[in-house]
């Protein structure tokens, strides 16, 4: 059942080139959205919280503040609707997931950029 599984991901979902990028960078992720019949690209800036999953199931959650709220959107690697991502900058954190970064605002928020 799993060599069916692997099988039908590998033939069927196709897999885009992004950069590479992990917990910490700030990315900007353009997508497309459907209203009727029209089409738009929108984008969604913010920090990755973490990346989850592998392979063609592979997710990735970005944070960003809207306001005095913090909002958080999970992409799927593979979404169809997914047309680019831009890594904006490398942020220097200690941890694969970083949900502590929910609860800290002002400049406890801000995340040191890493150096290529």
């Amino acid at each position: 059942m799993a060599d069916l599984m692997k099988f039908v991901q590998d033939e069927f979902v196709t897999k885009k080139e992004f950069p590479e990028f992990g917990a910490g960078d700030t990315i900007t992720v353009y997508y497309e959205i459907k209203e009727g019949e029209k089409t738009r690209t929108q984008f969604f800036k913010g920090v990755v919280i973490q990346r989850k999953g592998s392979g063609k199931t592979e997710t990735f959650t970005i944070r960003k503040m809207s306001g005095a709220v913090g909002v958080e959107r999970i992409f799927p690697v593979n979404l169809p609707a997914l047309q680019k991502i831009e890594l904006n900058q490398r942020g220097k954190v200690r941890r694969a997931r970083i949900y502590y970064f929910r609860e800290l605002t002002g400049k406890k928020a801000k995340i040191k950029e890493r150096r290529r």
